[in-house]
């Protein structure tokens, strides 16, 4: 098997990226994984117009994991307050999941976001419902602070199939060496 590479994503890069976070999450496609969120949400994961605001602003980067040329998994990383980054967007391609793809993916963002803003601290936002994903967070260091956020209802990234979502809070502080 070839070795997973990784580089930036440019606007070129995003109806192959709309693609891969749709069938990471949404639909059919995305039941072949273990990140699917069909049952909890309908429609579009990734808005393009969010997605080009993503790639052309200042201390944010879409991180692409390749594997022979073929996109199997991105995240998407900004700086965030202070000497904090966020982490989002995360998926991989779900006949790939569960080979350790997804793990190297979020290990490279975390390396980034050290090198690149000095970050001590990793956050990010999980549908608090989902418990195994949580769990893989968990086992990779990122810890529940106990802080929900309303989950947004804006239709660009799908239609909750009930209303009694929220997104948990995840932090991690990074290792710098």
């Amino acid at each position: 098997m070839d070795p997973l590479t990784f580089r930036r994503a440019t606007t070129d890069d995003v109806p192959a990226l709309l693609v891969l976070v749709t069938s990471a999450y949404r639909g059919d496609a995305s039941r072949q994984g273990w990140t699917c969120e069909a049952d909890l949400i309908d429609g579009q994961r990734l808005d393009a117009d969010v997605l080009r605001g993503d790639l052309s602003r200042a201390d944010s980067l879409v991180l692409l994991g390749e594997r022979g040329g073929d996109l199997v998994g991105c995240a998407h990383i900004a700086k965030d307050v202070g000497d904090t980054a966020y982490f989002g967007m995360f998926a991989v391609r779900p006949t790939g999941q569960s080979q350790g793809d997804g793990k190297r993916i979020l290990a490279e963002a975390e390396r980034l976001a050290v090198s690149e803003w000095d970050s001590t601290m990793m956050t990010m936002t999980v549908i608090d419902v989902r418990d195994s994903l949580i769990a893989f967070y968990e086992r990779r260091g990122y810890r529940r602070t106990g802080v929900q956020k309303p989950f947004d209802f804006d239709t660009r990234f799908g239609v909750p199939r009930r209303d009694d979502l929220y997104l948990e809070v995840l932090e991690k502080i990074l290792q710098h060496g």
